[in-house]
Protein backbone atom coordinates (compact mmCIF):
# COMPACT_ATOMS: atom_id res chain seq x y z
CA UNK A 1 0.00 0.00 0.00
CA UNK A 2 1.54 3.65 -1.00
CA UNK A 3 1.63 6.37 1.57
CA UNK A 4 -1.01 9.03 1.13
CA UNK A 5 -0.50 12.50 0.03
CA UNK A 6 -0.58 15.18 2.80
CA UNK A 7 -2.31 18.67 1.77
CA UNK A 8 -2.14 21.49 3.74
CA UNK A 9 -5.16 24.16 2.89
CA UNK A 10 -5.21 27.52 4.84
CA UNK A 11 -7.49 30.29 4.03
CA UNK A 12 -8.24 33.85 5.73
CA UNK A 13 -10.96 33.15 7.85
CA UNK A 14 -14.35 33.50 6.33
CA UNK A 15 -12.87 32.55 2.56
CA UNK A 16 -14.86 29.29 2.27
CA UNK A 17 -11.88 27.07 3.42
CA UNK A 18 -14.13 24.93 5.45
CA UNK A 19 -16.92 24.24 2.97
CA UNK A 20 -14.64 23.30 0.17
CA UNK A 21 -13.02 20.93 1.99
CA UNK A 22 -15.71 19.44 3.09
CA UNK A 23 -17.11 19.04 -0.54
CA UNK A 24 -14.09 18.05 -1.71
CA UNK A 25 -14.54 14.91 1.59
CA UNK A 26 -18.05 14.13 0.54
CA UNK A 27 -16.50 13.63 -3.20
CA UNK A 28 -13.67 10.94 -2.54
CA UNK A 29 -13.43 8.61 -0.10
CA UNK A 30 -9.52 8.12 0.04
CA UNK A 31 -9.55 11.89 0.92
CA UNK A 32 -9.42 12.72 4.74
CA UNK A 33 -9.27 15.72 7.18
CA UNK A 34 -6.77 15.42 10.08
CA UNK A 35 -8.98 16.65 13.00
CA UNK A 36 -6.85 19.52 15.01
CA UNK A 37 -6.63 19.85 18.53
CA UNK A 38 -7.46 23.06 19.88
CA UNK A 39 -8.24 24.97 23.31
CA UNK A 40 -11.09 27.35 21.70
CA UNK A 41 -14.94 26.35 22.92
CA UNK A 42 -16.54 24.72 20.54
CA UNK A 43 -19.30 26.51 18.08
CA UNK A 44 -23.05 25.90 17.66
CA UNK A 45 -23.37 22.26 15.82
CA UNK A 46 -19.28 21.18 16.43
CA UNK A 47 -18.83 18.25 17.80
CA UNK A 48 -15.56 17.03 19.72
CA UNK A 49 -13.36 14.12 17.56
CA UNK A 50 -15.26 15.47 14.31
CA UNK A 51 -14.51 19.01 14.10
CA UNK A 52 -12.25 19.23 16.45
CA UNK A 53 -10.55 17.80 19.51
CA UNK A 54 -11.76 20.31 21.79
CA UNK A 55 -8.88 20.07 24.97
CA UNK A 56 -8.23 22.51 27.82
CA UNK A 57 -5.01 24.70 27.88
CA UNK A 58 -2.89 22.40 30.64
CA UNK A 59 -3.72 19.40 28.34
CA UNK A 60 -2.34 21.22 25.04
CA UNK A 61 1.20 22.32 27.24
CA UNK A 62 1.57 18.40 27.70
CA UNK A 63 1.08 17.75 24.18
CA UNK A 64 3.64 20.00 23.20
CA UNK A 65 6.30 19.09 26.04
CA UNK A 66 5.94 15.56 24.70
CA UNK A 67 6.57 16.94 21.29
CA UNK A 68 2.88 15.02 19.96
CA UNK A 69 2.29 17.82 17.45
CA UNK A 70 3.73 18.42 14.03
CA UNK A 71 2.40 21.78 14.39
CA UNK A 72 1.16 23.90 16.69
CA UNK A 73 -0.34 28.17 16.58
CA UNK A 74 -1.56 30.65 18.39
CA UNK A 75 -4.71 32.35 16.50
CA UNK A 76 -6.88 34.91 18.31
CA UNK A 77 -6.06 33.82 21.42
CA UNK A 78 -6.53 30.10 21.07
CA UNK A 79 -4.42 27.29 20.43
CA UNK A 80 -4.22 24.90 17.76
CA UNK A 81 -2.02 21.55 17.03
CA UNK A 82 -1.85 18.92 14.40
CA UNK A 83 -0.85 15.35 15.97
CA UNK A 84 2.03 13.69 14.64
CA UNK A 85 0.43 9.96 15.11
CA UNK A 86 -2.97 10.87 13.50
CA UNK A 87 -1.75 11.93 10.31
CA UNK A 88 0.63 9.36 10.01
CA UNK A 89 -1.76 6.57 10.66
CA UNK A 90 -4.10 7.91 8.23
CA UNK A 91 -1.05 8.02 5.58
CA UNK A 92 -0.23 4.82 6.31
CA UNK A 93 -3.08 3.50 5.59
CA UNK A 94 -3.31 4.99 1.94
CA UNK A 95 -5.51 7.86 2.68
CA UNK A 96 -4.35 11.23 1.65
CA UNK A 97 -4.88 13.81 4.13
CA UNK A 98 -5.78 17.23 4.37
CA UNK A 99 -4.73 19.86 7.50
CA UNK A 100 -6.80 22.62 7.50
CA UNK A 101 -4.51 25.46 9.14
CA UNK A 102 -3.03 28.72 9.26
CA UNK A 103 -0.34 29.95 7.74
CA UNK A 104 2.34 29.46 10.22
CA UNK A 105 0.79 25.95 10.67
CA UNK A 106 1.98 24.91 7.20
CA UNK A 107 5.35 26.58 7.43
CA UNK A 108 6.38 24.75 10.67
CA UNK A 109 4.79 21.30 8.75
CA UNK A 110 6.56 22.18 5.26
CA UNK A 111 9.90 22.79 7.09
CA UNK A 112 9.52 18.85 8.45
CA UNK A 113 7.76 17.66 5.65
CA UNK A 114 8.75 19.49 1.97
CA UNK A 115 6.76 16.94 -0.01
CA UNK A 116 3.28 18.52 1.70
CA UNK A 117 1.15 19.97 -1.03
CA UNK A 118 -0.08 23.94 -0.09
CA UNK A 119 -3.51 24.92 -1.44
CA UNK A 120 -4.55 28.70 0.02
CA UNK A 121 -7.76 29.57 -0.35
CA UNK A 122 -8.41 33.49 -1.39
CA UNK A 123 -11.78 35.18 -1.55
CA UNK A 124 -12.74 37.71 -4.79
CA UNK A 125 -11.73 40.34 -2.48
CA UNK A 126 -11.40 42.24 0.88
CA UNK A 127 -14.94 43.58 0.48
CA UNK A 128 -16.69 40.13 -0.45
CA UNK A 129 -14.50 38.24 2.58
CA UNK A 130 -16.33 41.65 4.59
CA UNK A 131 -19.72 40.43 3.09
CA UNK A 132 -19.31 36.62 4.20
CA UNK A 133 -18.05 36.93 7.64
CA UNK A 134 -21.60 39.54 8.70
CA UNK A 135 -23.40 37.07 6.88
CA UNK A 136 -22.44 34.33 9.29
CA UNK A 137 -23.50 36.97 11.90
CA UNK A 138 -21.45 34.78 14.24
CA UNK A 139 -19.03 37.64 14.99
CA UNK A 140 -19.13 41.53 16.52
CA UNK A 141 -18.25 44.30 14.40
CA UNK A 142 -15.33 44.63 16.37
CA UNK A 143 -14.13 40.60 15.78
CA UNK A 144 -15.02 41.01 12.29
CA UNK A 145 -12.94 44.21 12.23
CA UNK A 146 -10.20 42.43 13.37
CA UNK A 147 -10.49 39.07 11.00
CA UNK A 148 -10.36 41.36 8.17
CA UNK A 149 -7.34 43.12 9.38
CA UNK A 150 -5.74 39.55 10.11
CA UNK A 151 -6.75 38.35 6.53
CA UNK A 152 -4.76 41.04 4.53
CA UNK A 153 -1.66 39.76 6.55
CA UNK A 154 -2.99 35.68 5.75
CA UNK A 155 -3.38 36.65 2.35
CA UNK A 156 0.40 38.01 1.67
CA UNK A 157 1.55 34.63 2.71
CA UNK A 158 -0.30 32.93 -0.83
CA UNK A 159 2.58 32.88 -2.46
CA UNK A 160 4.47 30.22 -0.79
CA UNK A 161 1.94 27.92 -1.19
CA UNK A 162 1.61 25.85 -4.45
CA UNK A 163 -1.24 25.99 -5.74
CA UNK A 164 -3.84 28.96 -5.41
CA UNK A 165 -7.66 28.41 -5.21
CA UNK A 166 -9.79 31.66 -5.80
CA UNK A 167 -13.52 30.99 -3.92
CA UNK A 168 -16.11 33.36 -6.19
CA UNK A 169 -17.75 30.63 -7.62
CA UNK A 170 -17.78 27.60 -5.33
CA UNK A 171 -18.61 25.47 -7.39
CA UNK A 172 -15.43 26.33 -9.60
CA UNK A 173 -13.66 26.68 -6.48
CA UNK A 174 -14.50 22.53 -5.76
CA UNK A 175 -13.78 21.39 -8.79
CA UNK A 176 -10.39 23.40 -8.96
CA UNK A 177 -9.45 22.15 -5.36
CA UNK A 178 -10.56 18.24 -6.54
CA UNK A 179 -8.39 18.97 -9.97
CA UNK A 180 -5.58 19.88 -7.34
CA UNK A 181 -5.94 16.55 -5.56
CA UNK A 182 -5.89 14.57 -8.66
CA UNK A 183 -3.06 16.05 -10.14
CA UNK A 184 -0.85 15.06 -6.74
CA UNK A 185 -1.48 12.00 -7.37
CA UNK A 186 -0.55 11.76 -10.52
CA UNK A 187 3.09 12.73 -9.08
CA UNK A 188 5.95 10.34 -10.29
CA UNK A 189 6.69 9.92 -6.94
CA UNK A 190 3.30 8.60 -6.08
CA UNK A 191 2.87 6.59 -8.80
CA UNK A 192 6.05 4.71 -8.60
CA UNK A 193 4.98 2.85 -5.22
CA UNK A 194 1.91 1.21 -7.14
CA UNK A 195 4.04 -1.84 -8.21
CA UNK A 196 1.79 -2.43 -11.88
CA UNK A 197 3.48 1.29 -12.36
CA UNK A 198 7.39 -0.33 -11.36
CA UNK A 199 6.74 -2.79 -13.56
CA UNK A 200 5.91 -0.88 -16.43
CA UNK A 201 8.50 1.64 -15.76
CA UNK A 202 11.17 -0.93 -15.61
CA UNK A 203 10.08 -3.06 -18.70
CA UNK A 204 13.21 -3.88 -20.58
CA UNK A 205 11.46 -6.03 -23.35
Amino acid sequence: MHTGNLFLVSAPSGAGKTSIVNAALAADAKLVVAVSHTTRPARGGEVDGKNYHFIGDERFSQMIDSAEFLEHANVFGNRYGTSKAEVANKREQGQDVILEIDWQGAQQVRQAMPQATGIFILPPSVEALGERLTSRGEDTQESIAKRLSEAKLDMSQAQHFDYLVVNEDFDTAIQDFVAIVRAARLQKTVQLQQPAVQALVHFDG
